[in-house]
């Protein structure tokens, strides 16, 4: 096997062994939540949500890439190319806008009580799966190129100048201008969701220092604290380190698609398109540790199911006895 096969495959591997387990964590804390509770706060959906994008991400790219890679397993076909990339494609714009729709929902339950912002937060929250079922809709629309354009690498000899190569599968454009104008749409819709979260991310740096101002004043005039909020403060806190994370690694994600889209004759090397997948697809990897290390939530339902394990265990075994 090419050493430049083996390192890619490890690469891959080792996003797919801390993506999974780690999305599928998230995921199953706010299923046990949703059992205890019968309900989830709008900002745990909006992550349960992001959680299962990451999850689609990490399973349909670094998994199957890093098999196909080590040639345990390979469904690039031509059909499988288009599952893969449309799938890829969509969960990874959900996994971008839904950190842009959290990071806004966050930013509007810091907003002082009382104010316009106060009540655009219930809105939002009382339309929550009408906001989830548009971003649906409007995500897995837009991938549909995806469908149209890709190919197998097998049949490599049909490609025209426009392809761009992606290892396993070709997004085989039919022209220079349909190849500009399919990617001037991808860069927007990363690039829109993004300046709008780091407004978001600037706003909440903005409120959070003035609510510890305002705490520094009552505790100087011997009031008594206000640390009702402290969830909400250390929550926005949490979703101004998965914004900073999101920003770094699409930015160099999306730095690296306009390259592809500016130079011609890309079509011989797949490394570029390697980077790009590794960088957009650590995002959804890390994501769910942050998450993890940061919510009481699912930190605490995961303990439980921890402790609970053994005991099991043990009851088992008394009874066997």
């Amino acid at each position: 096997m090419p050493s430049d096969k083996l390192v890619r495959g490890w690469l891959f591997l080792s996003l797919a062994v801390v993506g999974i387990p780690g999305n599928i964590a998230v995921i199953v804390a706010f299923l046990l939540l949703i059992l205890q509770e019968c309900f989830l706060l709008a900002a745990d959906a909006i992550v349960l949500h992001l959680a299962f994008a990451n999850l689609l991400v990490v399973l349909v790219r670094c998994l199957l890439e890093a098999l196909a890679s080590f040639r345990l397993a390979n469904v690039f076909g031509d059909v499988g190319c288009k599952a893969v990339i449309f799938i890829y494609r969509t969960s990874r714009a959900l996994s971008i806008w839904l950190t842009f729709l959290l990071s806004a929902y966050q930013c509007l339950s810091i907003a002082p009580p009382g104010s316009s912002w106060a009540s655009a937060r219930v809105l939002v929250a009382q339309n929550l799966p009408a906001v989830f079922f548009i971003l649906w809709v409007l995500h897995t629309s837009m991938s549909v190129g995806a469908v149209l354009f890709s190919v197998s690498s097998r049949n490599y000899t049909a490609m025209t100048t426009s392809a761009v190569n992606a290892e396993f599968c070709y997004v085989n454009f039919r022209s220079d201008v349909l190849k500009e104008a399919y990617g001037a749409i991808q860069v927007s819709r990363d690039v829109v969701p993004m300046a709008l979260m780091t407004l978001t991310s600037l706003i909440i740096l903005v409120l959070l220092y003035k609510h510890s101002q305002h705490l520094k004043g009552l505790r100087g005039s011997g009031s008594a604290g206000a640390g009702s909020s402290g969830a909400e403060q250390r929550a926005a806190k949490v979703v101004v380190v998965l914004v900073t994370v999101y920003v770094v690694l699409y930015g160099v994600d999306n730095g690296f698609w306009v390259y592809t889209l500016t130079v011609r004759n890309t079509l011989s090397s797949s490394l570029i398109s390697d980077l790009r997948v590794f960088f957009a697809s650590l995002y959804a990897a890390l994501s769910p540790l942050v998450i993890i290390a940061s919510n009481r939530k699912v930190n605490g339902r995961l303990r439980c199911v921890a402790q609970e394990r053994p005991l099991l265990g043990k009851t088992a075994r008394l009874r066997s006895i």
